[in-house]
């Protein structure tokens, strides 16, 4: 199953150094059965681009408890392939639950904010628990957040691109 993981780029650079992601609460998101019966239309394409901004927004949660770090304030989510991952409907349509860490192996793409969003990024994780009970002007402000779209970066590249922030 294709899942997309929230994380940070702390956390990144930790899977590049141990070879390995540890799944915040086993929690990722995928095309699910219940999120195909949320949608009349839409196929597997644009159901995963709803299961990839569900995960960037999970993304902006794991950022406003990351506490101080030297690396810039971006949403960064994890696309892997796993053989067990269980639904969670419970949660939301497009939640599941992995059992363990994922490898570098199961790793297909990597999605990063650009650094023009990093401001808007910064903002809507200051806001973001507000915006979930409710709030209008915060729920705006990550609104604005999850506008930016995130870069695509193929596994290999992930050194790289934590080099050079």
């Amino acid at each position: 199953m294709r899942v997309y993981i929230p994380t940070t780029l702390a956390a990144l650079q930790q899977l590049v150094a141990d070879r390995s992601l540890r799944v915040v609460n086993g929690t990722a998101f995928a095309v699910t059965p219940t999120l195909r019966e949320a949608y009349a239309e839409g196929d597997d394409d644009e159901l995963a681009e709803v299961a990839l901004r569900d995960a960037a927004l999970a993304s902006l949660r794991l950022l406003a408890g990351r506490g101080e770090s030297e690396l810039p304030v971006r949403r960064a989510v994890v696309v892997a392939d796993v053989d067990t991952a269980t639904g969670r409907p419970d949660l939301d349509d497009a939640v599941v639950r992995l059992s363990g860490p994922v490898a570098i192996d199961e790793v297909v793409a990597v999605y990063v904010d650009n650094a023009d969003a990093e401001t808007v990024v910064l903002a809507a994780v200051a806001v973001i628990d507000e915006a979930d009970l409710g709030d209008e002007d915060a729920e705006l402000t990550v609104g604005d957040a999850q506008d930016h779209d995130l870069a695509w970066y193929a596994p290999q590249e992930l050194p790289f691109l934590l080099e050079l922030l």
